[in-house]
Order: C-alpha cells, then structure tokens, then sequence
C-alpha cells in the first residue's frame, strides 16, 4: 500500500526487502537492510522503517530495543498505518490483546480497505470473543473479498457463534449455490456444518429436510447415520430411529451408545425388555463383547448370576487383565458383589484342586489353562482392594505372585493395594519392582514415577522419568516442553507436603502457563480451519476454548497454588537475611558449634544447588544454541523465568491466590471447592460482600456440607464483630435469611451437630467451632471426633484429616488425646502409615512373605 511517507526508489527497494526478510524469518538480514536506510541522514527518522526494525528486533528477543524503535518511528509518523499496524502486531505478541486490537482500528483509519490488517484484527477479535466486532470485520473482508471461500465462511461462523442460524443459513446457502464451490470432501463438510447450525437453531425437522435432500453428497457415510437416528429419536420417529440405530450395529457392534439409543427407539418399558434385545445381538455377533457385557446392568438374581458366571470364565480363561475393571461398575449393586464374590470364591478352590472351574465339571472334561488361577487369585485381590479388605487382598496377590513371580501386573497391583492402605512408601517400592521387571514399558514408569512423588521422593521420580525424557536437558525441564501435567501437579503436591512452596508454586505457575499456551495455540486454526473446511471441528475447538481452563489438571494446580499462598499469608517465611542474624554472644560454646555446623551445612547445601542450577542453565544454552544454529534466523523470546525464591515471598499472596481462582469461579462454579477456596481468600481480605457470594453458592451446591458450615460459623462471627449498616447490612440479612436457620453462631452449631451426629467429617467441623466458641469445652469438642466406632464415613481420608486437625492445634493442646486416637485409627487401619506409632516397628505376615519374595 502507498506509504504516507514515500522513499525514493532506491530506498523503497531496501524496505521491500526488509519486508520479504521478515516473512521469511531472516531478522538479520532484515536489520542490515534497516540500517542501511537509517545510515543517510535524510531518513534517519523514517517512520515506517524504524517500525519495522522494531518488529524484526522484537523476533529476535530484543523487546526493549523493539519497543523503542517502534514507539520513534510511531511519532515521527502518527499517520502511517504500516506503524500502527506493526505497533498492534508488537502488543500482540506480548498477549495485550486490548492493545492491539485499538492499535489495528488507528491503523484502519488510515487505510480502512487493508485486508491484511482486516484479517489481523479479525483474529485477535474472535481469540477475545469480541463476536460483534468480529462480525463486522469479516462482513469488511466479505464486501472486499466476495470471490474468496474464507470470506463467505467467516461471515457465516460470526453470525453462527452470534446465535443469528437464519442469518448464518442465508450466507451458506447463496456460497453453496454459487460457482465458486466444488463437490468434493470440503463440500461435504460444509453440508455437515450447515446441518449442524440448522440443529442448533432449533428445526429438527428442517436438518432431517435437509439430510435427506444432500445426503449423497456426503462422503461421511457413519456421521450422516448418527445425525439421522438422533434427529428422529428428537421428532419421535421411533420405527425409523430404530432401524438406523440397527444399520449402525450392523457397521459397528462394540459401539454401546447405539444400544443405548436403539433401547431408546424400541422404547423399551422395563430392564427385561433391553435384556431381550442384547440377547438377541449376541447371538448375531458372537465374537462382540459390549452385548454380553451390556447384559450384566440390566440382569438380576439368578440371571444375573448365569450371565456373569459365563463372562467371568471367559475372561480368567482366556487370561484378561481389565477383567475387574471392565466389571467395577456393578460393584454399587450390593447383591452382584455377593454373587460374584462367591462364583469366583468357587472358581478359586475348584481350580487349586482338580483344574476346573466347578466341582460338577468331570475329569473327562478339559481342564483350564494354568494361568486360569493366576488370574482368579489376580481378580479377587482387586475385588477384596475395592472393598477396603485390605488383609485379604494382600493374600491374594501373594498367592498370585507366587504362582507367577513374573507378571508385571501383580506388582503394580500389589503397589495400588498398599496406596488405598495408606502405605505410600511400600506402594512405591512395589512399583519400582514392577518397572524393574520391564525397564522399556512408558506406562509402568510413569506409574512409579506416580506413587514416587506420593511418597514425596521427588529426585527419584525425576531419574526414573529421565529413561525416557531426551538426552543432554534435566528430565523436570523437557516434561515441562511436553506440557506433561499430571506430573507437575504431583510434584506440586509433593513440594508443598515437603513444605518446599516456591518449588510448588513454581510447578503451579507452569501449569498455568501451559494453559494459556493452549489458548494462544488457537490462532493457528483460525484461518486454517476455514481454508480446510474444517468447520464443525473448528466451533467444537472455540467452544472447548472457553471451557478450558475447568479441566481437572488445572483444578489440581489452582487449588494446590491457593492453599500454599493462604498458608503463606497466614504465616510468610522470614527473611534470609534476618534468619542469619542471631545473637551469639549469650550461646553456651556447644550451642555455638552446633550452630556452626548447621550453617556450614546450609552454606554447602545453597552451593550444591547454585552448581545444579547453573548446570541446568548451562544445558538449556547448549540446546537453544543447537536449535539456533538448524535455523540461525530463527530466535524466539523466552518468558520470564520463574524462580521459587521469589515466589515464596511475594508481597501480595492473595493477589495472587485470587488469579488462579478466578478461572474457577467462571468455569468450575459447579464444584463447591471453589466456592470455598474464595471464602478462605476473602475472610483474610475482609471483604464482606465476596465472603456472602462464596457461601451462597456454595449453599447453593451441598447446604450441609461439613466444610461450608465452618465458614458459615466464622461469617458470622465476622459479622458479629462489627455490626454492619447501611446497604451493605441490608444486603447481607436478606441474602442470609436462607441460609442461617438461627440467629447465633452456637445455636447454629448446635442444630447442626444434632443433625449430623453419626458423621465424622461433619463431627470434626462441629467440634471445631464448638472450640472456637467455647475454648472451655475442649474436653467435649474431642470427645465427639475420637470416638470413631460407631460413626459414618470414617474412611482413611476422613481419619487422616481429624489427626492433622488435632495435630495442628485446632483443638488447642491435646497430646495425650493425639496419642490415643493414633492408637484407636491404627487398629482400624494397621497398614496406614499416618497412623504407625514411630517408635514401633511393625512387622506382618505380609512382610515377612515380601522379604522372602524378594530375597
């Protein structure tokens, strides 16, 4: 386009070049040129040019010199739009999308028809979600553009995603009509699109209309099926429903959600009848397993017992590992458990004695493989581990183990046993057995990399994970290039149990930062996905975009990160420097040398990780200089490092707890967790209003639960401090007034022990604000919390929280009480470590076995 500042002929060469240099990623060459038109006087304040050496320098990772050249070359030209639309390009690429979206619209101003400064600002308005103005950008590239796919495509997706179907209808329907289309795979999708928006509209009978119309321009043959028999099951067409839900099994057998929606079709009145209808396909397909499998959910009695019977001797006969697993979902029907439990009971004696699977087979009758007992004792180990029988469990896997000292599976299982006990520490041991049996199997060492970091042996999970990570970079360092999340939310955990918070923090920001990498991921599909045609595909991915940051891996993070920075507000970390200033004058000489050791070892410690870290960075230079010298043009910006030090002591950690949890209030609002984090932030913050909106929705979500009513005991109590009025008081009563059932905090308590008496984890909440709001009932608050015979929900998990509560101090001093309750929950859960007295050494028929094992 014509400059507001023309060069002469001779210059305006070198600035095409420099142009050309940067769409092909040769920055230096690019910078050469820059110079040479900045070299002569009479252009040194070249508007145009000095932004575009900005922008090549920005490439090369020089921000501050890029920043510079681009804000100069802006005043000397505020006319320009080459110098707006390089300045929206430097915003961009420092993700302030605000920025350059107003920097694009400057731009336009000067040259309102410029199509790529369009398109660039059409990208960052739908990566904002700025749909309107999105719209409007891409009717600008339509009006200019008319002959071009993309053009008529993205008018059409600004008004889809705007909700307008019959707008976005009319636009696909003149492009399909048009010359410029072609019958071929992307014609198909578009037709697929198209039915999509017509679904979504609402007009079921419309997209049948209009599948029926194109159907043989479609090359997808099994999606054209799914669409038909989900259309008719919504317009109740039952008989044509099912007998496109039948063609689809015909195609695909194993495909449970076809039998679900023929049941669906069939409108089947009972279990009995949908029993029927799988009988009937597994004797049409007698090698599919999802009908002989679907058959055991809705059998019962002495069916159920026939079915089952005749599935599990398949599968211990043909040696199936997911055999449990794949049955596991039966286990919440208390009658199959019994059933199955006695079958394989049964099965188990009748092969240890003559080989077969029941007493009433004969010996004429071919007897069952060997490995038949190996995986019965291998199914009833899991059975006895998912019913919290530990002990018998244990057996059955030493059995199993005994048999077939080989199998890696036992090991593995053996390991999950000990973790559901409580035992981490045997639970990774059995798991560096199993992966030392096949050091090549990724799976297996990534499971005992698992359970290492769960038995917070952090360098050892590294090692492990560093047999498959790459040569010559720190095996933590290239799982994070990898965005391997679930074990930096594991080391997360682990560093924070260790009391380590910078190192967790820092694998929490890490996290983050593979998030918002995902994200920024999207802008290479936005105009690919409409040159490819890939459209339904391309709305799944902005629609999941939106959501993404309510996946668990991130839940795991943000929740790990807030609970450290609570934990450092309530108590920061001193400062190291202050930590060395201790008098020394008044020490006894032997305190003195104690003293002195112990810093000599903090000194020799902080050196051995200055050469580690130095180390590290020497690595990660040797592999960006390896990466530069394959593409000598081609230097990218790194994002600032993050270092555990500074992140332990930031000076606002609630800032910074609410940063991670404002994702979740907007996408995992349905998870009361959240809800109660931001009560946790907001009661340190005093901000009334905020601590009401926590807890009426967490209200909203689970009114009694046990960890809401502590919050509903402290907001009162808050409130009670000091009186509210004005607005703010008003708001609070009425909003109030369906949640608290009393008027005072004890009364409160008290309703709510009255009513959840026979559970633990609402006792424990109980008991603890009885304590806070009656330090003298000390005695009573225990009492209800240590007696745990009787009581409800006293899984591991439950026990194990009362015993952190006790021990940090919620219920005042009580060692005496501690060391009964260690004692009364050892009993209870004998493999537990958390419950072991330290300063016995308990040793079982299990360990002996284990030794023998292993020696």
């Amino acid at each position: 386009m014509p400059s507001s500042n023309p060069l002469p002929p001779k210059e305006n060469a070198l600035f095409k070049r420099i142009l050309r240099c940067y769409e092909h990623k040769q920055y230096k060459n690019g910078i050469k040129f820059a110079k040479q038109i900045l070299s002569n006087p009479k252009f040194s304040e070249h508007g145009e040019t000095l932004a575009m050496k900005g922008l090549t320098l920005n490439c090369l990772g020089r921000k501050d010199e890029a920043y510079d050249h681009v804000r100069r070359g802006l005043r000397n030209d505020l006319q320009s739009h080459v110098c707006w639309h390089v300045y929206g390009l430097l915003q961009r690429s420092d993700k302030k999308y605000d920025e350059a979206i107003k920097c694009y619209r400057n731009a336009l101003k000067w040259d309102k028809d410029n199509i790529q400064i369009l398109r660039d600002l059409s990208l960052l308005q739908i990566q904002m979600r700025d749909l309107e103005g999105y719209k409007d950008t891409r009717y600008q590239l339509f009006m200019l553009r008319p002959t071009q796919r993309a053009s008529w495509i993205g008018f059409a997706i600004s008004y889809h995603l705007l909700k307008d179907y019959e707008m976005a209808l009319k636009i696909l329907d003149t492009f399909r009509n048009s010359p410029m289309i072609c019958y071929d795979y992307e014609h198909s999708e578009l037709l697929l699109y198209q039915n999509m928006v017509i679904q979504e509209s609402g007009e079921a009978e419309q997209a049948l209309k209009h599948l029926d119309k194109y159907s043989d321009q479609i090359c997808d043959k099994v999606t054209v099926k799914e669409t038909y028999g989900k259309l008719r099951l919504q317009l109740e067409q039952y008989a044509e429903a099912a007998q496109v839900y039948k063609d689809l099994l015909n195609i695909n057998p194993e495909n449970t959600t076809y039998y679900a929606r023929l049941a669906e079709a069939e409108r089947h009145a009972n279990p009995d009848e949908t029993l029927a209808m799988l009988q009937r396909y597994e004797e049409l397909f007698p090698r599919a397993l999802a009908p002989r499998r679907l058959q055991l959910n809705y059998a019962g009695g002495d069916e159920f017992k026939s079915l089952v019977d005749r599935y599990l001797r398949r599968g211990l006969h043909k040696g199936v590992p997911p055999l449990f697993v794949n049955l596991r979902s039966l286990y919440s029907d208390q009658p199959k458990v019994d059933i199955i439990q006695s079958l394989v009971l049964q099965y188990k004696e009748a092969l240890k004695v003559h080989g077969h699977f029941s007493d009433q087979e004969t010996e004429n009758q071919q007897r069952e493989p060997a490995s038949a007992l190996l995986w019965t004792y291998y199914y009833l180990a899991q059975h006895y581990d998912h019913l919290g029988l530990t002990e018998k469990a244990l057996n059955e896997i030493d059995a199993a183990i005994e048999h077939t000292p080989t199998l890696i599976e036992l090991f593995v299982t053996k390991g999950r046993i000990y973790k559901h006990a409580g035992n981490v520490q045997e639970a990774y041991k059995w798991l560096d057995e199993a992966q030392g049996l096949d050091t090549a199997d990724r799976y297996i060492n990534s499971k005992c990399a698992k359970y290492m970091l769960r038995a917070n042996l952090i360098k050892e999970a590294e090692e492990t994970c560093g047999k498959f990570t790459r040569e010559g970079v720190l095996a933590m360092e290239n799982l994070n290039e990898m965005q391997c999340m679930w074990i930096q939310t594991e080391a997360a955990n682990a560093y924070k149990r260790l009391g380590k918070y910078g190192e967790a923090l820092k694998k929490c920001h890490e996290v983050d930062r593979h998030f918002s990498e995902i994200i920024e991921d999207q802008f290479d599909f936005h105009t690919y996905c409409m040159r490819k045609m890939t459209l339904r595909s391309y709305v799944g991915l902005l629609r999941l975009e939106d959501v993404l940051r309510a996946h668990p891996f991130y839940f795991k993070a943000a929740k790990c990160a807030i609970d450290v920075y609570l934990r450092l507000h309530d108590d920061p970390l001193p400062d190291p420097t202050q930590a060395q200033e201790i008098d020394t004058e008044n020490l006894a000489p032997s305190e003195l040398k104690k003293l002195r050791n112990k810093q000599r070892k903090q000194r020799r410690k902080a050196e051995l990780e200055r050469q580690q870290a130095a180390q590290a960075q020497e690595k990660r230079e040797q592999h960006n200089k390896s990466r530069q010298q394959a593409d000598p043009d081609l230097e990218q910006p790194t994002l600032d490092e993050l270092i555990p030090e500074k992140l332990e002591r930031m000076e606002d950690p609630l800032e910074q707890a609410i940063k991670f949890l404002q994702p979740l209030q907007e996408l995992a609002a349905n998870r009361i967790e959240t809800h109660l984090m931001a009560f946790e932030i907001y009661i340190r913050k005093g901000r009334t209003l905020l601590m009401l909106k926590s807890i009426k929705r967490a209200h909203g979500l689970d009114p009694n639960n046990p960890d809401l009513h502590t919050c509903l005991v402290r907001f009162m109590l808050h409130t009670g401090r000091s009186p509210l009025e004005g607005p703010v008081g008003e708001v609070v009563k009425r909003q109030t007034a369906g949640i608290y059932s009393s008027s005072t905090a004890s009364q409160l308590n008290v309703e709510f022990l009255k009513k959840n008496r026979s559970s633990l984890p609402h006792l424990l909440q109980a008991a603890r604000m009885w304590y806070v709001l009656e330090p003298s009932a000390q005695s009573k608050a225990l009492s209800l919390v240590t007696g745990i015979d009787d009581l409800e929900g006293v899984t591991l998990p439950n026990c194990t929280k009362v015993l952190e509560s006790l021990r940090n101090g919620d219920f005042g001093h009580c060692d005496s009480t501690i060391a009964d309750y260690v004692t009364k929950c050892h009993k209870r859960f004998p493999y537990a470590t958390a419950f072991r007295p330290p300063e016995t050494k308990v040793t079982t028929n299990h360990q002996e076995k284990e030794n023998s094992i292993k020696n």
